[in-house]
This record gives C-alpha cells, sequence and structure tokens, in this order.
C-alpha cells in the first residue's frame, strides 16, 4: 500500500489524472450477487452445513414439543372426572405417562438448546473468517490497482468497503442465515404438525396468517433499493467527510466550510432518507407479524371450541395448536427480517465484490530480468504518456543521465515535472518509448525490483504512528541502533532526539510536538538507512521556511552523495549545483545544461530564475 500512497503524495503532473469518481448506484442483482457470495464463501461451505443441520435439528426437535404436550395435556385431561369426584389425584392420574413426557420433552429441548448453541458457535467462526478473508483480500488489492484508479477514486468510498461493508457482510450473515433456516424449518415443521393434529384448524391458521405473507412479501419488494442506497451513501459520505477533515485548513482558508457543509447535508440527508425508509420498512415486520399471531389465536381459539364441543378433537389438541399458531407465524417475522438483512448484505457483497472486481495491473510473474548491483545510469527514449488515451501529455521526452549525477527538473506548474518521476517508477505504465536503467528496459522487470532501487523524500512528509527508529528504518531489515544515530547526526537530528523523554524510541503522536523541518529530516534519514542507488526529492523543501530549508537542503546534499538524484523544485536557487538541469514546457524539454550554461542561454530558465530573484529582492 506504501507504493500507492507515496505515488499519491507525489501529484498528479501535467494534465492531471483526472476527477474522483463516487459510488455509482446500480440495480442490485440480489440472486447473482448472493450467488458470487457463496462461491467466495466455498472453502466455508462445509462448515456452514453443519451448522445449518444442527439448527434445522435443534428446531425439529422443539417442533414435535407441543405434539408431546398435547399428549401431556391429555393425560392430564384423563384424570379430571375422577378430581371432580374426589378421587385422589395418583389414583386419577397416570403418573408414571406424563412423568415419561415430561423427561422426554426435557430431553428434546436440552438437546435443542445445545444444537442451537453449536450451531452459533460455528456461524460466528466462519462469518469472522470470511470477514478476515474480505479485509485481506481487499488490502491485496490495492497493492494490485493501478494509480489511475485512486486518482478517480476517494479513499472514504475504498476504505468504506473495507469497514462498513465488510462488517455488514460478517454481522448479517453470521445472524440472518442461521436465523432463516431456523425459521424456514420451523414454519415447515409447525405447519404439517399442524394438518398432521387437525386438517381445519390448520387451514384456519393459515387463513389469518395469509394476510401477514402478501404484506411482507409487498414490504420486502419496496426496502431493497433502500438498503443499496443506504450502502453507497454511506460510502459517499465517508469519502467527503476524509477529504473535508484531510484538508481542514484549506477549507478554512478559502471560507469553504458552509459550501463543504451544504455539500455534507445533502448526502447526509440522502443517507437519511434511504437509511430511515429501509429501517422503518423492516420494524414494521415486527407489529405486523405480531398482530397476524393474535389474529391466528383468536381463530383457532373460536374454530377449536366449536371442534372439542362437537367431539372432534381433544382439549389437548387445541392446547398444542396454541404453541403451534404461534411457531408458525413468528417465523414469518424472522424470515421477513432475515431477508431484509440479506438484502443488505447483497448490497454490501456488490460493493466489495465491485472493488475485488477492478482491472488490477499487469501480471508479471513471468518476468526474469532483475536490476541488481544498480550504477545508476538512467535514460528516457522518446517517452510518450497520457493520463487518457485521447490525451497525451508527454510528447517525445528523451533524456540520458550519468551514474551519481544530481539531475534537476525544472519548469512551470503542469509541465510535467512529477509525471516523468512517476513514470521512473512505473506508477504508471509508457503509452510509447521507453525508460533505462543501466541498460535495461524497467517495463521488462517486475515493478517491486524498480521500487527497491529507489528512496523518496516527498513534500508532504509521511510518518506513521510508531517510535522514531520505527519511523527511520521503515521497512529495512537488520538496521542497527548506530547506523540510525550515524543518519540522524548526518542531517542533524540527533541532538533534538536526544532531548527527548525516551529518545529514539520517542512514539510519534499528537503529544509529540514536532515542527515541519524536524519531520522532513526524519524522512530524509530514513532514505538514507535505505541506501538505494536512486533518489527521488520532488518540492522536499518547499513547505518550510528559509532559515530550514538551508538545514534541510544540507542533509540533502549528504544524501544525494554517491547515488543519482532526481530534483523536482520550485525554488530554483536549491539547484544550482546540479549537474544537469532539465527543463520542461507542456511535456517535452526545452533546455538542459547546469546553471550558469542555461543563464548563459538566456531563455526560458533564466526568466524563470530571474523572476523568482526579483519576487525575492
Amino acid at each position: 500500500m506504501s507504493d500507492n500512497k507515496q505515488a499519491r503524495t507525489a501529484g498528479g503532473g501535467l494534465g492531471g489524472p483526472g476527477a474522483r469518481r463516487g459510488p455509482v448506484e446500480k440495480p442490485l442483482n440480489f440472486a447473482e450477487t448472493m450467488g458470487k457470495l457463496l462461491r467466495y464463501c466455498q472453502q466455508y461451505l462445509p462448515a456452514m452445513v453443519i451448522a445449518l443441520l444442527f439448527a434445522a435439528i435443534g428446531t425439529l426437535l422443539q417442533i414435535i414439543g407441543p405434539d408431546k404436550i398435547k399428549d401431556l395435556t391429555n393425560e392430564i385431561a384423563k384424570g379430571l372426572p375422577a378430581l371432580l369426584n374426589n378421587v385422589p389425584v395418583l389414583n386419577s392420574i397416570d403418573m408414571t405417562a406424563v412423568a415419561n413426557i415430561a423427561w422426554l420433552l426435557v430431553l428434546f429441548y436440552a438437546t435443542s438448546m445445545l444444537l442451537s448453541f453449536v450451531q452459533s458457535y460455528m456461524m460466528a467462526t466462519v462469518t469472522q473468517k470470511v470477514s478476515k478473508k474480505m479485509r485481506s483480500d481487499i488490502s491485496q488489492k490495492i497493492n494490485r490497482l493501478p494509480l489511475k484508479y485512486f486518482d478517480q477514486t476517494s479513499y472514504g468510498d475504498v476504505l468504506s468497503r473495507v469497514t462498513n461493508d465488510v462488517d455488514a457482510i460478517g454481522q448479517t450473515l453470521n445472524q440472518s442465515i442461521g436465523s432463516l433456516v431456523t425459521a424456514i424449518t420451523m414454519f415447515v415443521g409447525a405447519l404439517i404438525m399442524m394438518f398432521y393434529n387437525n386438517w381445519i384448524l390448520a387451514l384456519t391458521a393459515i387463513g389469518a396468517s395469509l394476510l401477514g405473507f402478501i404484506l411482507m412479501t409487498f414490504i420486502m419488494s419496496k426496502s431493497q433499493k433502500h438498503f443499496v442506497s443506504q450502502q453507497n451513501g454511506l460510502g459517499a459520505i465517508n469519502g467527503h467527510i476524509e477529504e473535508m477533515y484531510a484538508g481542514h485548513n484549506v477549507v478554512k482558508v478559502y471560507n469553504h466550510s458552509k459550501a463543504s457543509k451544504a455539500t455534507f447535508e445533502d448526502i447526509n440527508g440522502k443517507l437519511y432518507n434511504s437509511a430511515w425508509k429501509s429501517q422503518f420498512l423492516s420494524g414494521l415486520m415486527m407489529p405486523l407479524m405480531s398482530f397476524v399471531g393474535n389474529l391466528g389465536y383468536v381463530a383457532v381459539c373460536v374454530v377449536g371450541a366449536v371442534l372439542a364441543m362437537n367431539g372432534t378433537i381433544t382439549f389437548g389438541v387445541i392446547v398444542a395448536f396454541m404453541i403451534y399458531i404461534r411457531l408458525f407465524t413468528q417465523p414469518l417475522s424472522q424470515i421477513a427480517q432475515a431477508f431484509n438483512n440479506l438484502q443488505r448484505t447483497a448490497a454490501a457483497s456488490e460493493r466489495v465484490f465491485e472493488f475485488l472486481g477492478e482491472a488490477e495491473m499487469a501480471d508479471e510473474r513471468d518476468k526474469v530480468k532483475r536490476l541488481e548491483d544498480v550504477r545508476g545510469d538512467v535514460e528516457f527514449s522518446h517517452v510518450k504518456f497520457g493520463y487518457s488515451p485521447d490525451k497525451t501529455i508527454i510528447h517525445d521526452f528523451s533524456a540520458k543521465v550519468k551514474a551519481g549525477q544530481k539531475i534537476a527538473i525544472v519548469g512551470p506548474t503542469g509541465a510535467g515535472k512529477t509525471t516523468i518521476i512517476n513514470l521512473l517508477m512505473r506508477f504508471y505504465e509508457l503509452d510509447g518509448g521507453e525508460i533505462l536503467i543501466d541498460g535495461t528496459p524497467i517495463s521488462q522487470v517486475h515493478r517491486e525490483n524498480v521500487h527497491e532501487q529507489f528512496s523518496m523524500v516527498l513534500q508532504d512528509t509521511w510518518l506513521f504512528e510508531g517510535t522514531i527508529k520505527e519511523n527511520i528504518i521503515y521497512s529495512q531489515q537488520g538496521v542497527t541502533d548506530e547506523q540510525v544515530i550515524a543518519a540522524c547526526k548526518a542531517v542533524g537530528l540527533h541532538h533534538f532526539i536526544s532531548t527527548l523523554p525516551e529518545g529514539y524510541n520517542t512514539v510519534i503522536n499528537d503529544n509529540v510536538s514536532l515542527s515541519e523541518g524536524q519531520k522532513q529530516l526524519i524522512t530524509i534519514a530514513r532514505a538514507m538507512i535505505a541506501d538505494t542507488p536512486l533518489l527521488i526529492l520532488d518540492e522536499a523543501t518547499s513547505s518550510v521556511d528559509t532559515r530550514t530549508e538551508r538545514i534541510v537542503q544540507e542533509a540533502m546534499d549528504k544524501l544525494t552523495r554517491g547515488c543519482t538524484s532526481f530534483v523536482i523544485a520550485h525554488r530554483l536557487s536549491t539547484i544550482k549545483n546540479a549537474d544537469l538541469i532539465l527543463v520542461m514546457k507542456d511535456g517535452d524539454i526545452i533546455e538542459s545544461g547546469n546553471h550558469e550554461q542555461l543563464l548563459a542561454k538566456n531563455g526560458f530558465y533564466a526568466e524563470l530564475y530571474n523572476s523568482q530573484f526579483e519576487q525575492s529582492a
């Protein structure tokens, strides 16, 4: 992920990479998306099937329970006439039969509880493994995506897919699939048992519940699109917040707070509407099913009383049906809620799979050439490039750089300076021409091998939360404390670090105040530790004051000794000692030479240099 981050920090260059895109809403194909999710979970399907089988068996045991309660009720009912004649209970009721039925019920319900526990444990484990795998796949995908994807997509939307969408998939899969299987099993099982006991009461219960079916289907059809909008809205609002907080100072300086707030309110309002509608519609299920259940109780009681008076059924059948009507109607709300959750899962899955399906950088496993013991000779041969096919911005760039030289690339904003650096590091692929390092075309070498040859010091310093030592070492192996201290002494940072309470083990966070110059010196020390043959310095002193600039410049002079360095700078006074200065304009080199030679030509470079001198005078 670091390569993409560094390249983004380096900037866009001539023409710009294009506007970022937000999440695009499109109709959700529920069946197709859930099919993708099942294929993605293929390795965990056996465990899921076993867990769901346990859930189904546990539910069947609960369904058999009311039929045994019917038998228990009938055994007790047999002794009621004798009790009315003052016959002792033990003589009037078969207590052995009652005890056997009671113990059987305890066994059924205890086994059902145990199976439910095992099912919950297995599903929780599987869904968290799926979530973990998704986050890992997204993280790996980020490293395989071309830089232009991040030029066009907000970071907040990508982060929302890693957090909100993956969490939604994990939570709802864990809660919904088991509930759905349990509810369907209970619904079908209760239906069968009701017909087994009495078909007239079964039809009565079905008739009372038919209204619930119709309303449930209608609500589900209306709520699906709102779940899709909700997930897209979460991505959009994350993207906006990330950009606004990252550029908080710029927003304040340009008095853009009201406009930014208005945009936020617009996105937040749309998210509110979609979330409110989806939650409201799904929330209707429970009271609706409660009404249907109560209606079923009334209908069964009335019809059951008539049948019992006629001697068609026993009292135990009515008791059993009172339980079965609950087991029959309750799953309706559970099924509806599970489907609502699965719709949210489908919406989140679609966004995740859309990201995982983005076009990647070309596979380079077949490339066997490697850059080893690099001297630092670099050649740009008729380089041609455009961020989009219809807009070429580097037309015919050619230059030769000898090992150990300090090359400065100057020119007005948008001339293509940073674009050249991004092409040199293979963050983008060329449209034509070739770039060679030590005579080897970098297009024939694996990207990671190219990146290994470079260190970068950028305008925007990048430090992570960790110790100063960890920030300096950053991904390098086998670095000793003596090497770290030597690098910091070379850049003039050792004395400051020594004054900190924990020295080099001081953790960089909000409690440690570092100036921009100190942060920049840490990144220079990091580049020294890397000790690569090629070095990129992109506007490395543009964000510091003049006094700090001299300190940073001295540190960079030490850093560039013995390696080929490419320096991008708007302050031309900082690159007067460069071995070669390339002057760019509109994507081409229009002048080249050292500082004195270019001033003597009295051309475009002299005009730039003199204009800066006049401004500073």
